[in-house]
């Protein structure tokens, strides 16, 4: 292994919560780094502890990013290799990982993942909702305008939808998506991810207010709400003569109207030919 290269961003994955789920690579990378940039230093000392890391650390948050990145790079240019972690999970999720990888790509310093667990993607896989297509929000905006457009942005949604709460927002968060989405969409709400106490509660958005009515919201949330249901138009027997007819009048076959049509409604080729011979030659 030649990691860790000088000069080199290595965004470290860490636990969200079980700390088994630290990875090989993972350790030894903050142990071989010149510099851990962590967003809560005491935090990452906990996590270092434990896995005897002694890298020194530096802040790096939304607080002190702006000051901060100019100093990173600065580091980087000169050859250090830097690790940059979050308090949970794959740095530049939801937090401010994102400026500082913008601002290495833009002075051509090479950033490197190394890959750890993820909310998001870790209560997706067992919500039981489709996983094919999704789309990841992140955190709601806290209030006002910005909140009522991003949710109304995900009316029309039809791929399952990802987002993180906290403990003393559940109630409002699920009241406002009962109010656009409206109470009998589907939400599963994953809280306290790969702990001791992780659960997964299911059901209509509705039944989650009322559940979370009697008890105390506790932990961390990740929502996975199931998208919304486009109906199919319904096409008739006659809407389909009417379109036949036009059609053979520009001086189309049976045939080619019949193959025409079978495509943009994703009918039985067979069944519109069929209506095409019932139409009189005049």
């Amino acid at each position: 292994m030649q990691e860790p290269k000088p000069g080199v961003l290595y965004l470290v994955g860490t636990p969200i919560g079980n700390l088994e789920d630290m990875t090989f690579r993972a350790v030894r990378i903050l142990q071989a780094v010149d510099l851990i940039a962590a967003e809560d230093t005491r935090h990452t000392g906990k996590l270092l502890h434990h896995f005897q890391i002694a890298t020194p650390q530096i802040s790096y948050h939304e607080h002190n990013q702006k000051g901060r990145i100019p100093e990173l790079i600065e580091k980087l240019s000169q050859g250090k290799a830097l690790a940059l972690v979050t308090d949970a999970g794959m740095p530049g999720i939801s937090d401010p990982g994102y400026e500082l990888v913008k601002a290495c790509i833009e002075y051509n310093i090479p950033v490197i993942p190394i890959p750890g667990v993820t909310a998001a993607i870790t209560a997706l896989s067992a919500a039981g909702l489709p996983t094919d297509r999704f789309v990841f929000e992140g955190f709601l905006p806290a209030k006002g305008q910005a909140r009522k457009q991003r949710l109304e942005a995900l009316t029309n949604e039809s791929r399952s939808i990802i987002l993180y709460e906290a403990p003393h927002r559940i109630g409002q968060t699920l009241s406002d998506l009962a109010a656009v989405l409206g109470e009998s969409r589907q939400i599963v709400l994953a809280r306290e991810l790969t702990k001791l106490h992780e659960e997964f509660w299911r059901g209509s958005i509705q039944d989650a207010i009322a559940h979370y009515t009697t008890r105390e919201p506790q932990g961390e949330f990740t929502l996975v709400l199931a998208g919304t249901q486009l109906e199919t138009p319904q096409i008739n027997d006659a809407a389909i003569v009417a379109e036949l007819q036009h059609l053979l009048s520009q001086g189309l076959s049976r045939s080619q109207a019949s193959r025409q049509l079978a495509a943009l409604t994703s009918l039985p080729r067979r069944h519109i030919y069929q209506l095409a011979l019932e139409i009189g030659d005049g």
